[in-house]
């Protein structure tokens, strides 16, 4: 067994259930931990599942997890004695008792359970609650409903023609679940899943494992499956779920069955791993971190227990979301005046929505709601394109204490399906197109129309109903008299799931209560100085959401909405139009493309587009150079860009003065904080990691960490990510790198992960690139490193104002030597880095949402494989 210390292989002879002693193998790290003159905290009991063995959890014999580790191998299975017998889920958990009782485990013990192993651990701890301090289940299930269908990699294996031939005549059920991990398994840990099983005999365990699914009634471990089941509820100690979600048998539905036997489990998805979740992430780290903040000493030791960060900071003025619509319904002076504009609605035709009707739509599609059975606190994901349709329905959803999903369509379709299955929501409320994809993609959820559909249609995309019958429903009912709203939500109950862009990783759900949603709101709105006079023209569509709740008219321009890079300066100029005077946001990578369309403007068109009061662009950092090009079509606007992010809208801003007044420095300047948030750095070692202490003295390069009272409560089930974000008590950890200046204005140089630690010192990637941007003919400059932190090397990749090609990113090329020459030189004197590659490529790699933030890592990827003479492709 590779990576396993063999003095923790033991045997151990036991009497099962039938009274005969039975041969069990283990791991042990008893002797190990002694060895060590290390007293265990505990025991982990760990139990595996079919058709794996103890291996498994080899990863759990680590320094930092001070417990004893016992993780069986059940008899039949692994390189435990194979009796013959076709031992039921009763028999193995009865067995399991008999064998601790042998080793004298006593509390506290930590269950740990893989696959059936969870059921067989949850049974062991209803058994010997005395003894039981915890409990930790990854992909398994605890319950199967009668007549529901097994998974479809089950429904195979059980077939009885079938059953023989997949588990114990051929070891193809054990290979297909080996083969299930990504990127594959070393072949060495193959060899050692597979070494148990090399003969027919020594597979009959996994062949029995599979005929003992209780799908049926009358199976015989239906009864023991049922008391599991429900005897789960009434386990409160601390529990963790940790998940594979790309799981073929054990999918996210047998987690929110977890879930709501479990409701104060701490939960964490491990997005992109598989059914072996310990193979594929670093699932023993988890444990090692929720063990000392849940189970450990520590945990009872802690001076303040958790809360958010949010708690810490000055309150901001609560107010109910979507009050502002309400109000401005009921004041004559705006009451018919727009709160919402479509530039391009179905029939090709501008709508306008007034305060009025919006607020009139928003109660209809509320009490609807309640009348179908939406509930407070049931999550609705919400797939609608930005419009009427869409306000109407997050601003009932808030009302009545819906939970609203929102993942923008920015995400792509990957990213989309990722966040709308891991939010496990009730309902999903979506337009055609994404009502056609839920069902094509198994998206959990009811599903309702914003339209009404076809009676055919609605069969085949399971479609209850629709918000239109909804709203026609629910206005039914309050012209008879019946109660309007549930009363309005509790501050402190969740909002809304926003998911980031996924520009650094999987998207991750940021969840908001009421009370930091409206302070998010407020935030906002004091920024960008909206009001009822002064709307929004969203060229970032997630920001069409923000109008409505600050009272301030919105409309999105003509645009694809996943592409925002290529808004074009006649579609801003039409939707500026719309509005008069407005405030005008945008994503950074529209900027260049409306500079770039400006030649498209007709007399119209430029005089409406000069007439913008303010501009705004925040999701990167914007070089002045571009803000100052701006000015020659929006002459009036002041050009303000926030700093922010989906986990803290706004941070800091700073208009152009300001960025003028401040001068060159070391990246880009965003401004002082907006009222009520704070800053601070975490300062970084010699390897650019954050060594514990904060500072707000200037000039201390570091982690940019931020309080105010509108920070997200939590990640959606990523209890490690919510935790290492706030491992600086009462700070959000952003994950971005910048320092202060002495005037208190904050310089943003990049992500903390792409900080290039080499063998002359720290660099921050926005240095190499700002001096890297200021060679003529170049666009854009991404800095990469290869080799090991403390040593890197710099590589520049650059997009040239001749080779760019905007979506066609391609397989990067060696700059000419006069244009290396030249950035290898700049970028020495700028700012102290030397270049060890200069490459160009059409377009460099960035988010989806954004068009913006570029994907560092790929670049540091791509460089490593080609300077170390290796194939690489594309970007």
């Amino acid at each position: 067994m590779p990576d396993v210390d063999p003095r923790i292989s033991r045997t151990l002879e036991v009497r099962d259930h039938e009274g005969e002693l039975r041969r069990w193998h283990l791991l042990d790290s008893g002797p190990l931990l002694a060895e060590r003159g290390i007293t265990p905290q505990g025991t982990l009991l760990a139990v595996h599942g079919n058709p794996t063995y103890s291996f498994l959890f080899r990863s759990l014999v680590r320094e930092d997890i001070p417990w004893r580790l016992i993780a069986v191998d059940q008899l039949e299975m692994g390189w435990s004695e194979r009796t013959g017998v076709n031992r039921r889920l009763q028999d193995r958990i009865t067995d399991l008792s008999l064998l601790t009782d042998a080793l004298s485990v006593r509390g506290p013990v930590v269950t740990v359970g893989h696959d059936w192993g969870g059921i067989v651990s949850v049974g062991w701890a209803l058994d010997n609650r005395h003894d039981l301090a915890g409990m930790i289940l990854t992909n398994t299930g605890i319950h199967q409903e009668l007549g529901e269908s097994l998974p479809k990699a089950l429904q195979l294996a059980t077939a009885p023609a079938f059953l023989p031939a997949s588990t114990s005549l051929t070891d193809t059920f054990l290979r297909t679940t080996i083969a299930l991990s990504r990127p594959p398994l070393p072949r060495e840990v193959q060899d050692a899943y597979l070494a148990p099983y090399r003969t027919r005999a020594r597979r009959k365990g996994i062949e029995h494992f599979v005929a003992d699914i209780p799908a049926d009634a009358d199976h015989p471990s239906r009864p023991t499956l049922e008391r599991l089941a429900e005897g789960i509820r009434d386990l409160t100690v601390p529990t963790l779920f940790a998940w594979g979600p790309r799981d073929v048998t054990f999918s996210d539905r047998y987690l929110r069955d977890l879930i709501e036997r479990v409701p104060h489990a701490d939960v964490h998805r491990f997005e992109k791993t598989s059914h072996l979740v310990w193979e594929d992430a670093d699932v023993a780290g988890l444990v090692a971190d929720w063990l000392r903040e849940r189970v450990g000493p520590d945990s009872e030791q802690e001076a303040e227990p958790w809360r958010p960060v949010s708690s810490y900071a000055e309150p901001a003025l609560e107010r109910h979301i979507g009050e502002p619509i309400a109000r401005l319904a009921a004041d004559p002076a705006h009451a018919h005046s727009p709160a919402v504009v479509e530039m391009s609605g179905a029939d090709g035709e501008r709508r306008e929505i007034s305060w009025s009707l919006l607020n009139r739509r928003v109660d209809d599609i509320a009490a609807g709601m309640l009348g179908h059975g939406i509930r407070p606190g049931d999550r609705v994901s919400i797939l609608i394109t930005p419009g009427a349709d869409l306000t109407g329905v997050l601003y009932a959803c808030l009302r009545i204490g819906a939970v609203a999903v929102i993942a923008d369509a920015g995400l792509g379709v990957p990213g989309l399906t990722r966040a709308v299955i891991g939010s496990h929501p009730d309902w999903l409320i979506g337009i055609t197109k994404a009502l056609v994809g839920a069902r094509a993609m198994g998206w959990p959820g009811r599903r309702l129309s914003v339209e009404q559909l076809p009676t055919v249609d609605r069969a085949a995309l399971g479609v209850e109903t629709s918000i239109a019958q909804l709203a026609t429903s629910g206005s039914m009912m309050r012209e008879l008299g019946a109660p309007l709203h549930a009363p309005w939500p509790e501050q402190d109950a969740d909002a809304a799931i926003l998911f980031t862009s996924g520009s650094t990783g999987p998207a991750k759900g940021a969840v908001y209560t009421h009370r930091q949603m409206s302070a998010m709101f407020t935030a906002v709105g004091d920024t960008l100085q909206l009001d009822p006079e002064r709307g929004l023209v969203a060229g970032f569509a997630p920001f069409a959401l923000l109008g409505p709740a600050l009272g301030a008219p919105t409309v999105v321009p003509d645009m694809d909405i996943t592409r925002p890079g290529e808004l074009t300066a006649p579609a801003l100029a039409e939707a500026i139009a719309a509005l008069g005077e407005p405030a005008v946001f945008t994503a950074p990578a529209a900027l260049r493309n409306i500079l770039d369309t400006a030649d498209q403007l007709d007399e119209y068109g430029r005089a409406a587009i000069a007439s913008a009061a303010s501009f705004f662009s925040a999701g990167a950092p914007i070089p002045a150079h571009l803000l100052r090009e701006l000015r020659t079509l929006m002459p009036q606007a002041r050009a303000l860009t926030p700093y922010g992010m989906t986990e803290c809208l706004a941070v800091t801003a700073i208009d152009l003065e300001g960025i003028e007044e401040a001068g060159q420095g070391s990246g880009v300047c965003v401004g002082r904080p907006v009222p009520r948030v704070e800053i601070a750095i975490a300062v970084m070692d010699k390897e650019g990691r954050t060594t514990g202490e904060t500072s707000q003295d200037p000039d201390v390069t570091g982690e940019i960490l931020i309080r105010a009272p509108h920070v997200r409560d939590r990640y959606l089930m990523l209890w490690r990510t919510t935790r290492t974000s706030m491992r600086f008590p009462g700070w959000h950890a952003t994950g971005d790198v910048g320092h202060l200046d002495g005037a208190g204005r904050l310089w943003v140089e990049g992500r903390a992960d792409h900080v290039l630690a080499t063998a002359d010192g720290l660099f921050t990637p926005v240095q190499v690139e700002d001096a890297a941007e200021t060679v003529p003919t170049v666009r854009r400059a991404g800095a990469a490193v290869v080799g090991p932190r403390g040593t890197q090397q710099v590589v520049v990749i650059l997009e040239t104002e001749a080779g760019y090609r905007p979506g066609r990113t391609g397989r990067p090329r060696a700059a000419t030597t006069s244009l290396q020459e030249a950035v290898r030189r700049t970028v020495r004197d700028r700012s102290g880095a030397e270049v060890v590659a200069v490459f160009t490529t059409s377009a460099l790699p960035t988010d989806i949402r954004h068009n913006s933030k570029i994907d560092r890592a790929a670049l540091s990827r791509w460089a490593g494989q080609t300077l170390r003479g290796e194939k690489a492709g594309a970007l």
